[in-house]
């Protein structure tokens, strides 16, 4: 491994300075790599990649990648005490530590980050094996949330320098996940102009769309969020933070338990939402539920959809509109000890939006499991 030497860019500056491809991989630090593989086999339906540890050289962590579409996780767990991801953990619990993204240059991308503002967070650095050479940079972004920038291409290996194949036996189907559509970081009190403003001036990303808490709130809780792209909308951060009301709101939750900004959670894509949900919970993935009074008046208020009313009744799958289309989404309950992070699966039907109109069903929804674990 070998950090590189900064030169000037050899890539010229165009309006969107930070070209993305996409999300490379997220990275979940986790108490037991090995249990959470087989979790994300066994619930989500993802495929077994790549691992390191102790048997490639490893002596301090060990990782398992599992794969389903474009949607690479890394679950990583230290193997000694006292090391940062140790702490990691028990400061946070199990979380997302690194948002990867997909670049053509790292080093470029870290050297226009990182003069606009951005703190380092790992030097451009070369790593090599028999199968190519990978460069990867990073900056800090929320909390201990960091990004990584990934350039492979000149790379043919498995996953990345250092990693093996891993083909165990045991391998059940997926469930039709393609792509990550979306990821919710959760930030504190009167931080999310602060982190919109960090994507818009350090990334070069711009806001979609805004929610304010009379957007997003309820008879006893409220929040605010932002919704921030890249240039070419392949990456998108919405950026949640609290607002007053009567009791405490999911994100104040979220940052009580995880002891400060995080990723709360990771949307993912897929081309059948119905089929991928019945079985998602066949495989035992836990949903939040809305009233079913929610559908009585669901085709009067987003008119005319493909899947049949009953089913999303009874997969508590929720609708809505915007100009351009419709999407369909879900929630589930949260997947770590702590209640903090979830996923949401989504179906988009040329809807750009965000279910702006399923926002107070589903935080009701939410605040009914707040309640049952006394944190309401």
């Amino acid at each position: 491994m070998e950090t590189l030497e900064l030169t000037k860019p050899t890539i010229e500056t165009t309006k969107d300075f930070l070209p993305l491809n996409g999300t490379d991989y997220l990275e979940l630090y986790v108490g037991n790599a090995r249990q959470a593989a087989h979790y994300f086999q066994t619930a989500f339906g993802f495929q077994p990649l790549a691992h390191a540890g102790l048997e490639t050289g490893l002596h301090d962590q060990e990782s398992y990648v599992v794969v389903q579409g474009k949607i690479r996780l890394v679950l990583t767990s230290p193997l000694v005490k006292g090391t940062e991801i140790g702490k990691h953990l028990d400061r946070h619990g199990d979380g997302v530590r690194v948002v990867a993204l997909w670049v053509d240059d790292a080093t470029y991308s870290y050297q226009e980050t990182v003069k606009r503002g951005a703190k380092p967070f790992m030097a451009p650095t070369l790593e090599e094996d028999g199968q190519g050479r990978v460069v990867r940079s990073g900056i800090r972004a929320y909390g201990d949330t960091v990004h990584i920038f990934v350039e492979r291409k000149a790379y043919a290996g498995v996953f990345l320098p250092g990693f093996k194949v891993w083909e165990p036996h045991y391998q059940p189907a997926p469930v039709g996940l393609n792509y990550v559509d979306h990821m919710v970081g959760n930030v504190g009190w009167n931080e999310m102009n602060t982190w919109t403003s960090f994507y818009a001036k350090v990334m070069g990303f711009s806001q979609l769309v805004s929610f304010d808490d009379k957007d997003i709130s309820t008879d006893y809780t409220a929040l605010m969020s932002k919704v921030m792209s890249n240039g070419n909308g392949r990456i998108k951060f919405p950026i949640n933070e609290p607002a007053e009301g009567r009791k405490k709101s999911q994100v104040e939750e979220y940052l009580d338990f995880y002891d400060g900004p995080g990723i709360q959670h990771i949307a993912v894509a897929t081309d059948d939402i119905v089929g991928t949900v019945t079985d998602l919970k066949n495989r035992g993935v836990e949903f939040l539920q809305v009233p079913q009074a929610y559908y009585d008046d669901l085709l009067s208020r987003v008119g005319d959809i493909d899947e049949e009313l009953d089913e999303l009744r009874k997969l508590g799958i929720l609708v809505d509109r915007d100009e351009e289309g419709y999407l369909l989404q879900i929630f589930s309950k949260p997947i770590m000890p702590r209640p903090t992070l979830f996923f949401e699966i989504i179906q988009r039907k040329g809807a750009r939006s965000f279910g702006k109109g399923n926002f107070k069903a589903l935080f009701e929804a939410i605040e009914r499991e707040q309640e049952l674990r006394g944190t309401l």
